[in-house]
C-alpha cells in the first residue's frame, strides 16, 4: 500500500504540497523529514502526539526524522491559533523545558538505527549565531510583507495587535527548513494544522535561496465527539506526556474513558494495531465497545510509558471496574497519621490528591452528589475525618471514575 495513501486511511493527513509528487517520493528511496516541537511547557502533551505518530509511521517505513526542539522559536512565540500574545519566559526556562521534552521524544522514536536513526536537534544551536543584517538581508528579502499579513496566523491577530516578535516567527520557522534542507538534505516538513502557512513559507524560501522544490504536509487538529480538542481531560486539564505530571494511570483512563463514538478513530490515529484488525473491532457494538477502548487504552499508554506501566494501569482499572484485579495499581498518597489525629477534611484529601484543582471544585462536586470516600457520599467536605472511624487506607472518589487511595502511615 503506498505510504501516503496509508497515512491518510488512518486520518493523519489534512492538506499537502504536490499530492502526486509526494507519493512518490514516500514510496521511494529513504528521505529525510522534519518536525519540530517548541518548549511552551515542561512537557510534551496529547496535541503533540498525532505529529509524533506520523514521524513513527514514516521512520517504520525507512525514512529518516529529524526532530526539532524549538529552543529559540520558543523564545519568540508562534502567533499561530492564539488571540494573545504568550507569556514571555526567561532563556533559562526555555532551556530546562527543552531538555525535558528532548528526553520524552527519545521514547517515541528509534535514535540508534545506522541507517535511518532519528537525529535530535535544537535550532538555539544555529539561530542563536546569526547576525540580524545578514539575517534580514539573506532570508528577509525573499519574504513580501504584503503575503505575510496575509496569512491566517497573522490576520486572526490584526484587530487585537501583534507584536513585531511574532510576526517574525514565520521566518525563522521558514530559516529553520532552509537550514535542515543544507545540513541534513530535509525535503518535507511534517506539522499541525496550524503550521501550514509556515511550512509552506519554508518551502518557498528554500526554493528562491537553493532553486529547488521541497514538500510538506500536516496533521489535522484532533477534536471528539463532542468538538472538544483532544489534548485536554474530561476535568479540564491538559493530559501530559510525563508521567510526573499525567500519571501512566491517569493517562489509561482518559483513553478507556472516551466517548465510545471516538474509539476507532483514535485506534486509527494513536496506535499501530493493522487496519484489517481495526475494521474487524469496528464491527463490535454496545456493551461489547469496551474491548475496543480496553484495546486503545493499553496500546497508546504502553506507547508512551511502556508495556508494564500499561500492564499495571489496566489491572488497577479492572479492580475500580470490573471487579477483577488488584487495588494496589491505583494511584496512591501516602499522609502520616499524626494529621489524621489532628485533623484532616474532605476538603485537604480531594485537593492534595489532585482529584480537585482548588478547594471550590470540591464544594461544588459535593453539591452534586460526586465525592465518595469508599462507597459513601460526601455531603459535608469541610467536616474532619474521624480518626476512629478511618481505616489505615481509604479510597476516594471523585465524578464517577476517578480514584485515589490514601494511604495513612
Amino acid at each position: 500500500m503506498e505510504l501516503l495513501r496509508k497515512l491518510s486511511e488512518r486520518g493523519l493527513v489534512y492538506q499537502m504540497t504536490a499530492e502526486e509528487k509526494l507519493a512518490e517520493l514516500l514510496n521511494g528511496p529513504s528521505l529525510s523529514f522534519y518536525i519540530g516541537f517548541d518548549p511552551t511547557a515542561g512537557s510534551l502533551h496529547l496535541g503533540h502526539l498525532v505529529p509524533l505518530m506520523i514521524a513513527r509511521h514514516l521512520q517504520n517505513e525507512g525514512h529518516k526524522p529529524v526532530i526539532v526542539v524549538g529552543g529559540a522559536t520558543a523564545l519568540v512565540g508562534d502567533p499561530s491559533c492564539r488571540s494573545a500574545e504568550r507569556t514571555f519566559e526567561s532563556k533559562e526556562t526555555i532551556s530546562t523545558w527543552a531538555d525535558s521534552i528532548t528526553l520524552q521524544l527519545e521514547h517515541f522514536l528509534d535514535f540508534s538505527s545506522q541507517k535511518n536513526g532519528a537525529i535530535l536537534l535544537n535550532n538555539y544551536s544555529w539561530l542563536s549565531k546569526m547576525n540580524y543584517l545578514d539575517f534580514l538581508r539573506d532570508v528577509g528579502r525573499h519574504f513580501s510583507v504584503n503575503r505575510m499579513l496575509s496569512a491566517e496566523s497573522v490576520k486572526l491577530r490584526l484587530e487585537t495587535g501583534i507584536s513585531f516578535l511574532e510576526f517574525s516567527y514565520s521566518l525563522l520557522q521558514a530559516y529553520d527548513f532552509l537550514h535542515l534542507y543544507r545540513d541534513h538534505g530535509c525535503v518535507l516538513q511534517v506539522g499541525g494544522s496550524d503550521q501550514w502557512g509556515n511550512i509552506v513559507a519554508g518551502i518557498d524560501l528554500i526554493r528562491r535561496s537553493e532553486g529547488t522544490e521541497t514538500w510538506g504536509f500536516t496533521c489535522p487538529l484532533v477534536t471528539t465527539a463532542s468538538g472538544e480538542k483532544m489534548s485536554k481531560s474530561q476535568a479540564g486539564g491538559a493530559i501530559w506526556l510525563d508521567p510526573s505530571l499525567t500519571t501512566p494511570y491517569d493517562y489509561y483512563q482518559f483513553w478507556i474513558n472516551i466517548d465510545d463514538k471516538d474509539a476507532i478513530y483514535f485506534l486509527k490515529l494513536y496506535t499501530f494495531i493493522p487496519m484489517d484488525e481495526i475494521e474487524e473491532l469496528s464491527l463490535l457494538e454496545g456493551a461489547e465497545i469496551r474491548r475496543v477502548k480496553e484495546k486503545l487504552a493499553f496500546e497508546a499508554t504502553a506507547l508512551t510509558h511502556g508495556r508494564e506501566e500499561a500492564l499495571k494501569a489496566e489491572k488497577a482499572s479492572r479492580a475500580l471496574f470490573a471487579g477483577d484485579g488488584d487495588q494496589e495499581d491505583v494511584p496512591s498518597l501516602e499522609i502520616q497519621a499524626e494529621r489524621l489525629r489532628k485533623g484532616i477534611s474532605c476538603l485537604d484529601l480531594f485537593v492534595e490528591t489532585g482529584l480537585c484543582s482548588s478547594r471550590g471544585e470540591v464544594r461544588r462536586l459535593a453539591k452534586q452528589g460526586g465525592l465518595y470516600i469508599e462507597d459513601k457520599r460526601v455531603s459535608d467536605p469541610v467536616d474532619n475525618l474521624d480518626p476512629q472511624d478511618t481505616p489505615g487506607s481509604i479510597l476516594l472518589r471523585a465524578g464517577k471514575k476517578r480514584y485515589y487511595k490514601v494511604i495513612f502511615t
